[in-house]
């Protein structure tokens, strides 16, 4: 049997101006996610560690590391992680990350949610347990970037499934981590020029620009165009459904 992916790879031209990926039937019955390089594919796996693997038994090294700091507490005993464990944390983590950009083009939205959220739990566990401090500050630098697929998958989500308040509850808080972020890490510079930030900054309006005007937001726009207008009488009116604490539907479908 050939070794050669040649034809694989002929039957999937790379484009260098998009992310590809999709989603394949591996030879043991179970789905496989494939991302494009420029130099070949990578293949994952759909859940669990994206290489299949089980270090130490456990679904990944950041779950044996975690169990390792619970047998740690529980003996009060003290908890580091060496140089190499932190390499091989980075290692795990980075074979996430391709898998969410895969699941994020995919529009696997809770996928993605799945994978920032560990990890972001890689990211604090390096940073509150490293003992070298250029390994505890060594993923930060990615800590807005995952924030901000974080916070995109997340209104995606609600957006597909027509929640569009949701989303942008999600978008707005998303902005907040990442500037909280940048205002704790001495890096307040960032606040204007951050990629992240204009990305998640250019999500919101186009939630606002899809939503529907909210009711009383509505009634108010018309009773400053009756005013403007010198309509006292519908102003009258106006003012006097805004008055209410809710107006009935009825009512606003009327104005």
């Amino acid at each position: 049997m050939s070794l050669d992916i040649g034809h694989i790879l002929n039957d999937w031209p790379y484009e260098s101006s998009q992310v590809m990926a999709r989603r394949i039937r591996g030879d043991d019955g179970r789905d496989k996610i494939q991302l494009r390089l420029d130099l070949g594919i990578l293949q994952m796996e759909c859940t669990g560690r994206p290489d299949g693997q089980r270090p130490h038994g456990y679904e990944s090294l950041l779950e044996y590391y975690e169990h390792q700091l619970r047998r740690a507490k529980e003996r009060a005993e003290g908890f580091e992680l060496d140089e190499a464990a932190c390499e091989e944390l980075r290692h795990e983590a980075n074979m996430y990350y391709h898998r969410y950009l895969a699941e994020f083009v995919l529009e696997e939205f809770e996928a993605v949610e799945g994978d920032t959220s560990r990890n972001l739990r890689v990211l604090d566990f390096c940073s509150a347990h490293a003992r070298e401090e250029a390994d505890r500050n060594a993923m930060e630098q990615y800590r807005p970037y995952v924030l901000m697929m974080h916070t995109r998958a997340r209104a995606r989500a609600a957006l597909r499934d027509n929640r569009p308040r949701p989303a942008l509850a999600a978008v707005r808080k998303g902005i907040r981590n990442i500037e909280e972020y940048y205002r704790q890490s001495g890096q307040e510079a960032l606040l204007g020029s951050s990629t992240e930030l204009a990305i998640l900054r250019s999500m919101v309006k186009e939630i606002q620009a899809a939503m529907p005007i909210d009711p009383v937001e509505r009634l108010r726009q018309q009773l400053a165009k009756a005013v403007q207008e010198e309509r006292y009488e519908d102003a009258a009116k106006l003012r006097d459904l805004l008055g209410r604490s809710k107006p009935s539907q009825e009512d606003l479908e009327e104005q």
